[in-house]
């Protein structure tokens, strides 16, 4: 195997030995991992993709890491949460649907709507600080799809964001202009 000689700045030197202690003793694995880490990332970046962290799973959930490039987002409401749609394409051409779900929030004023609820006398009475409000929510959550099609999006997001989008899913990441 050859060997390669790095030098390190006196500064940068407990990066390198921590680095080292993190890698089990070899340093050469730290730098290998760095390397194809920074490799991958900047070739993906020169390609137009980006680096995308979501949020997975409920509360302060899981963070999820990938390279890719957004083709759209899309918000609606169903019932009283909130969803947000945005759909990726994968550098490796997949396609991903991250979906987060607001937390679904509930009055307890007794109204029954939120119009009747705002005017209530109950509720000027919390707005005065004369009774405590009253409140709380469901958890919300995000989940993270990936399938090989575009066409498997069909029916996983609305049919109107679908349609939006459709055109995007083949196009370039970037398109280099001869101008």
């Amino acid at each position: 195997m050859p060997n390669k000689t790095i030098y390190v700045s006196d500064e940068d030197l407990p990066v390198f030995q921590r680095a080292q202690e993190l890698a089990g003793g070899k340093l050469s694995t730290a730098i290998s991992v760095a390397l194809r880490r920074y490799v991958e990332m900047e070739e993906g970046r020169q390609e137009g993709y980006d680096e995308i962290i979501v949020k997975v799973g409920q509360g302060t959930g899981q963070k999820k890491r990938f390279s890719g490039v957004l083709l759209g987002e899309w918000g609606r409401t169903q019932g009283s949460r909130v969803e947000m749609f945005k759909v990726y394409r994968s550098r490796q051409g997949r396609y991903v649907l991250h979906l987060d779900r607001s937390p679904d929030w509930t009055d307890n004023s007794g109204a029954e709507n939120w119009l009747e609820g705002l005017f209530s006398r109950g509720t000027w009475r919390t707005y005065l600080g004369l009774t405590d409000s009253t409140w709380g929510f469901i958890q919300g959550e995000a989940t993270l799809d990936v399938v090989d099609t575009f066409e498997e999006l069909r029916g996983k997001i609305p049919d109107e964001f679908y349609d939006l989008i459709a055109d995007l899913a083949n196009r370039p990441a970037v398109e280099d202009l001869d101008i």
